[in-house]
């Protein structure tokens, strides 16, 4: 059960989710892998919300709440990043993020 686990070892694989999402995004140059890394920082969270939840308020829900919402976000985000990307790519033949500068013009 969950009971079982301390908080401790939720928090130290949330907080290293979520900076290997951030590392992601820094790093790499890649629209893809940016929306990967953009992935793993929402998810980095819900584990927070569901665990705090969990370990303050074992007989609410508000944590597992916000958790559904934030995956309904990051659904309706990685839907429209998706299109913007196809969009990119028909035009530029890669989907680096160089080449989204020229787009301006």
């Amino acid at each position: 059960m969950i009971q079982d686990i301390p908080i401790q070892y939720f928090l130290i694989v949330s907080t290293t989710m979520f900076f290997i999402g951030v590392c992601g995004f820094i790093i790499r140059r890649n629209l893809i892998t940016m929306l990967m890394a953009i992935e793993l920082i929402l998810n980095a969270v819900n584990i927070n919300f569901v665990v705090f939840n969990k370990f303050l308020f074992p007989h609410q829900l508000q944590g597992h709440f916000f958790a559904l919402i934030v995956v309904a976000i990051a659904a309706a985000e990685a839907s429209v990043a998706i299109a913007l990307f196809i969009n990119i790519y028909r035009r530029f033949t890669n989907i680096e993020v160089e080449n989204i500068s020229e787009m301006k013009y």
